[in-house]
């Protein structure tokens, strides 16, 4: 139990560092969004995508082969 003590008082008097997620994280998050937009914003736009859902005017009957 000591030794655990010990450790976290140390720990404790040790100056912050910031790690990765402290130097980056948002610019990570944003740079993430940018090409989510990005690419959702050609797919929707650029693909040739048919959005239409409903068949109605679309489906035709074929001809009966006897």
């Amino acid at each position: 139990a000591r030794g655990i003590q010990h450790t976290a008082v140390r720990q404790a008097h040790r100056k912050y560092e910031p790690n990765f997620h402290d130097k980056y994280g948002n610019m990570v998050l944003v740079g993430g969004a940018v090409v989510f937009t990005a690419v959702w914003a050609y797919v929707l736009t650029q693909a040739g995508i048919e959005w239409g859902l409903s068949p109605v005017g679309r489906v035709t009957p074929k001809e009966w082969r006897e």
